[in-house]
């Protein structure tokens, strides 16, 4: 069918408009020879061809190039938002509404601007990118005349039946994670509610804080945007029901993005393609001189022949740490490998492939390479964090390796490939210590007191068979533990509080 409009706009002179292409990438790729074909035709000078997408990297070079492109970008801030979703609405359509619709589509207006800014703050945010869109608050304020205007006998708003529509199918049919869809609909009883109509709070837990935005009285088109100029407080997390923390994190990616694509735009060195060159091939020599040298990575390979023929009885522990082992294992062999080809493909001994430029343009940039983070544990820390990880990694493992009968006292879970393999080993030994089926088994948490370094008061083991062992290891994010138990809001400034010793108990 597109095809076939196509042929006949570009004989006839006639526009088309393909919309969400970004979702048939094999036929962009028919699109673009066709392109190619009514070029060298030559076509009516009135024939356009318009294509409307989402980002997307499966747009062919071609097309783009072929193009003239606009892009629409959402404001950003939640004041710029706010008006954005409000000019939406028809002044006389709005007009014509009754009041109690006109209050609720303002809190909508509200909502609608806090779900999109709130994705700028990652996972604190949300735990997913959902595509929200005006579209959602259109559709969201048609339903809510028509719930209205049917229920219109009772006098009585339904704020439940509102709540479901908005929380479960408007917004919350984007939403696939069950915590996200929980957030979604605790904000929305925050608004839904009586109390909207008389001119309550809209900032969730701000009373007393002297931070607020409250629904006005009913007022005239124009006054509505007025009020959001005059009286939406400056820029603040607390508009989304976060603690003011979150604004540090955010702003601190902002900047570690704004200076990473400054560091990837600038020539690699001042000296020209040669210099540059020597630049990166001098940075990898650093990093093979750092990974022989500081981390020993070629001698601290475990061998995990020489772990086995010393064990007497291999346990469900034993399994975990060798696995560890082994996953290490295969990431020294490519580090150390990738670093010994680059460095002999410097010498002019091997030739230059793209995946040895890709890993050093990596390493000028102080990112972990793709290669090595095929078979990397998952992280977001630069280069060298990540590689002051691996050392760690490797210390407790070698620390086990010298009496790998017995599981260390405290194991930091946070240094494992896999932690949940360590938590099915606790409930393993417990379930062959007490002939209980596994999948009966839960594991109950205990927070102790103590840090991993003030652990000589901890209780000894009895052993390996009560299903007890202790972690460390884990961390607070945008909250704190309180040292008398429980969790608490952040302090001012302090982005991650540790959390003590953790008694896993089966």
């Amino acid at each position: 069918m597109a095809n076939n409009k196509l042929d006949l706009s570009h004989k006839e002179g006639q526009w088309v408009m393909l919309q969400n292409v970004h979702l048939m990438p094999t036929y962009l790729l028919e699109l673009e020879k066709k392109m190619a074909a009514f070029a060298l035709e030559g076509s009516d000078p009135q024939f356009r061809l318009f294509l409307s997408s989402d980002p997307s990297n499966g747009i062919p070079i071609g097309l783009l190039e072929r193009s003239i492109k606009l892009t629409n970008e959402p404001p950003a801030g939640l004041k710029a938002n706010m008006k954005r979703a409000f000019s939406f609405f028809n002044k006389e359509e709005f007009e014509d509404k009754d009041t109690k619709v006109k209050t609720i589509l303002f809190s909508l207006c509200y909502f609608h601007s806090m779900m999109l800014e709130r994705r700028k703050f990652g996972t604190k945010g949300f735990n997913m990118l959902y595509p929200f869109s005006i579209g959602d608050l259109r559709d969201s304020a048609i339903v809510l005349q028509n719930y209205l205007d049917s229920n219109a006998a009772s006098g009585k708003i339904p704020w439940d039946d509102l709540k479901y529509i908005f929380g479960e199918i408007m917004y919350g049919g984007h939403i696939v994670d069950d915590w996200d869809r929980v957030f979604c609909n605790t904000f929305l009883g925050n608004l839904m509610n009586d109390a909207l109509l008389d001119e309550a709070n809209m900032f969730p837990f701000t009373d007393g804080k002297n931070c607020k935005f409250t629904c006005p009285p009913v007022l005239p088109y124009e006054k509505y945007l007025e009020y959001i100029d005059q009286y939406l407080p400056p820029e603040t997390p607390l508009a989304f029901g976060m603690h003011p923390n979150a604004e540090i994190d955010f702003r601190t990616s902002q900047c570690l993005a704004l200076f990473f694509t400054l560091a990837e735009l600038q020539p690699k060195d001042t000296g020209g393609a040669e210099g540059a060159v020597e630049t990166v091939q001098s940075k990898c020599v650093d990093l093979m001189s750092r990974v022989n040298d500081e981390l020993n990575l070629g001698e601290q390979r475990i061998k995990v022949g020489d772990i086995v023929s010393r064990l007497t009885e291999r346990g469900p522990y034993q399994n975990v740490f060798i696995q560890e082992i082994e996953y290490l294992n295969a990431l020294i062999d490519v580090i150390v490998i990738s670093l010994e080809e680059i460095a002999l493909a410097n010498k002019g001994e091997l030739t230059m492939t793209e995946q040895m430029e890709q890993l050093m343009e990596s390493v000028f940039l102080n990112r972990v390479p793709v290669r090595w983070m095929k078979l990397s544990f998952e992280t977001t820390r630069s280069l060298a964090s990540w590689l002051d990880n691996i050392k760690q990694r490797l210390d407790q493992l070698n620390a086990w390796k010298d009496n790998p009968e017995k599981e260390p006292l405290i194991t930091f879970i946070n240094r494992l490939y896999n932690p949940q393999s360590f938590l099915t080993a606790v409930k393993q030994y417990y379930s062959r210590d007490k002939f209980v089926e596994l999948n009966r088994l839960t594991i109950v948490t205990e927070v102790k007191k103590q840090m991993y370094w003030e652990t000589n008061d901890l209780p000894v083991k009895k052993s390996a068979g009560d299903g007890t062992a202790y972690v460390f290891g884990m961390q607070v994010d945008g909250a704190r533990w309180d040292p008398s138990g429980g969790l608490e809001e952040s302090e001012p400034k302090k982005q991650f509080s540790v959390v003590p010793v953790i008694n896993l108990k089966t």
